[in-house]
């Protein structure tokens, strides 16, 4: 077995696991051991310390090494128009209830990472009212304050965006030239569309406010337990619309939270109707 770098106990792990769960709600089973110890390993190089015991005590105190932590052990891995089949839903519903309502729309992407996602979600609007300027506005939020400032730089290699349509690239990213060769940017009026802030779903206030049309939260609920799942809901279900729509990732499941959300098809939900406070 190859010897680590530092010493590593079951004690050391036990520490960060309930860590990252009281804060971000993050449930890390024994199988996570190697990822976590890799993790923050490039905390203690960085910080010079020799020990987890020592690292750890450390985040009491220090504020920002607090928030390394956290960017540590939170995982990003996103794309533009990842779950495509969740886009044209998405065009379809706001156009629709634009209509109904003729006031400006609001989404919100609730893990953002690093931007694909609240950027694929403007795109979509662009094209589906056939302006640069829609009546949308998007919130992008994120634990991960590292992922968060990628995010809003709009910038990426090219290689995110090959697989996309030759069109929508042109239109809709800015190649870099030079020192910028090899590099994307997303377009102004895009980026314009979208405001990220940080954000932990686990905080006790929630200063959004509603209602959203639709809310993005995907490949998000698979890092909570169930309890933690259902408090999540109860959350976000007063903040949509009544016909509001919810997507999570293609591995999630709301069975257990039936009482809030009800099935519209793959991965998108609708807000179960609540009993008004006189007919309860």
């Amino acid at each position: 077995m190859h010897e680590r770098e530092f010493p590593f106990t079951s004690h050391d792990f036990e520490r960060i696991r309930k860590l990252i769960y009281t804060y971000a709600g993050i449930s890390l089973h024994a199988g996570k051991t190697d990822m976590v110890y890799s993790r923050i390993t490039r905390r203690l190089r960085a910080t010079g310390l020799r020990s987890f015991e020592d690292y750890l005590e450390r985040l009491v105190s220090d504020a920002e090494e607090w928030q390394h932590f956290v960017n540590s052990l939170t995982t990003n891995l996103t794309s533009f128009f990842r779950e495509s089949h969740h886009f044209p839903i998405l065009a379809e519903h706001v156009q629709t209830l634009h209509a109904q309502t003729r006031r400006p729309l609001k989404l919100w992407s609730a893990a953002c990472s690093t931007g694909e996602e609240p950027y694929s979600m403007a795109m979509t609007m662009i094209d589906t009212f056939g302006s640069w300027s829609p009546p949308v506005r998007i919130l992008a939020t994120d634990l991960d304050t590292n992922v968060l400032a990628q995010a809003q730089a709009g910038v990426y290699s090219a290689e995110r965006v090959e697989r996309l349509p030759r069109d929508l690239v042109r239109r809709f990213f800015q190649r870099g030239r030079g020192a910028n060769a090899g590099m994307v940017r997303v377009n102004p009026a895009v980026r314009a569309l979208v405001r990220f802030r940080p954000f932990n779903l686990l905080q006790t206030q929630w200063p959004m406010q509603g209602p959203f049309a639709a809310v993005f939260c995907r490949n998000v609920l698979i890092y909570f337990d169930k309890p933690t799942q259902y408090r999540l809901m109860q959350r976000l279900h007063p903040l949509l619309y009544p016909q509001g729509l919810l997507f999570v990732g293609h591995s999630e499941s709301l069975l257990h939270a039936a009482d809030l959300f009800r099935p519209r098809g793959q991965t998108v939900c609708i807000p179960v109707a609540r009993p008004s406070a006189r007919t309860r």
